[in-house]
């Protein structure tokens, strides 16, 4: 018997591990080709405060704690990624968006603290007074190429240009799907800073966003924002690199901001890490800890969260609530798309911990707001679609920039 929905997920496995292995091997062979979206290599100055930091060593950064990217499997993993595991990594339906995102983002928030996820880990940030975007990510691809790479699984649920004014930009790290060049070029002209880990403002420049326009944090560092908000650049456990050449020159990080009522933690990419503790001591209790839950594997225990992790962090950054990121947006692991949040969802409750799970776009005020199980509302298989909401190849305008 053909097993439901089998050619097509043998399709987009094909699909995405060619894209893969093209974003790898292309990147490798025309590493010196000039390919303006692979960025910037530090030097001069930049490239000295590098070397003063106590975490770079040899030309590359490492983590404060002995980490493996791979682990013990990573044979396993490029056998998964090449054979299939039978796991729904792209969902059956096109996602829901929340309507009137950018209606209810006309008015503050009546609590001071607002967050609404955009996608993957793309989230405009209201708290105190200030606004500030993470990892922002408009494109199409998570990938230097057009053509190759994991694709969006849903548009964008706000424009770029309905946004609105923002205080700051931070960026956790330089990998594909947090750093996007077209979306960087987007918001360079509206004159935001853009608040990056040390290195990373090499590829800004490369980009054409003015140095006026860069901070560059080592960990630590903060500056204030309008309004007393305290930003912070706080340890990750993770790794950086846009070729396999460059991999580790630029620094990772996880942000925190600090207001006079409020306190949010970003996690960005990262593993655990015994440093979490001491964030939330230094800087806690926070109202919401963002944190990565998808994209993870076993292999990658050691630079990503996954759900179970996440719960772990949240709880040992002394955060009241957890919002999940890093998931819903891009095929980059090997799990079920939904997995994820059913597993957070699940090992939330006999660990206490409270959830914040917006739909794609909604605004929510974690005080308030515990958002919705919405991921559940869609069908087992493509062929039980509503009519028009199949997953299906949109016109590049829905990503308009």
């Amino acid at each position: 018997m053909k097993r439901p929905g089998g050619s097509k997920r043998w399709r987009r496995l094909g699909t995405a591990t060619l894209g893969v292995l093209v974003v790898l091997a292309v990147g490798a062979v025309v590493s010196s080709s000039g390919c303006a979206s692979f960025g910037g290599v530090p030097s001069g100055e930049r490239l000295a405060r590098l070397e003063r930091s106590p975490q770079y060593k040899d030309g590359v950064f490492f983590n404060e704690e002995s980490t493996t990217m791979m682990g013990d499997v990573g044979t396993k993993v490029l056998s998964e990624f090449l054979f299939g595991n039978g796991a729904m990594r792209v969902p059956s339906c096109a996602l829901p968006l929340f309507k009137g995102t950018a209606e209810r983002l006309a008015s503050a928030p009546a609590s001071g603290l607002r967050v609404t996820w955009l996608g993957h880990s793309t989230s405009l940030i209201e708290l105190d007074g200030v606004r500030v975007l993470s990892d922002p990510m408009w494109s199409e691809r998570a990938s230097p190429f057009t053509v190759a790479g994991p694709k969006r699984f849903h548009p964008p649920p706000l424009p770029l240009a309905q946004v609105g004014k923002l205080d700051a930009v931070i960026v956790s790290h330089d990998h594909y799907d947090h750093l996007d060049m077209a979306t960087v070029e987007a918001l360079a002209k509206t004159g935001v800073v853009f608040h990056v880990g040390l290195g990373v403002g090499a590829h800004l420049e490369a980009w054409g966003v003015p140095a006026a326009q860069i901070v560059e944090h080592a960990w630590w560092d903060e500056v204030t924002l309008p309004g007393g908000v305290r930003l912070i650049s706080v340890p990750a456990r993770h790794f950086s690199g846009r070729l396999p050449t460059r991999n580790n020159t630029t620094q990772w990080t996880s942000w925190a901001l600090v207001g006079p009522q409020h306190r949010l933690f970003f996690s960005g990419d990262t593993g655990k890490t015994a440093l979490h503790a001491e964030i939330g001591k230094r800087l806690g209790p926070f109202d919401v800890a963002m944190l990565e839950i998808g994209q993870y594997h076993p292999a990658w225990g050691k630079i990503h969260l996954g759900p179970v992790g996440a719960l772990e962090t949240s709880q040992a950054l002394t955060a009241r609530r957890l919002l999940p990121i890093h998931w819903a947006t891009f095929e980059l692991g090997l799990h079920a798309w939904s997995e994820p949040p059913e597993t957070l969802v699940t090992e939330a409750k006999p660990r206490g911990v409270a959830l914040v799970t917006p739909m794609l776009g909604e605004p929510v005020e974690p005080e308030v707001d515990q958002g919705s199980t919405w991921w559940r509302a869609l069908p087992p298989l493509a062929a039980r679609c509503p009519q028009g909401a199949e997953l299906a190849v949109r016109s590049l305008d829905d990503w308009a920039l």
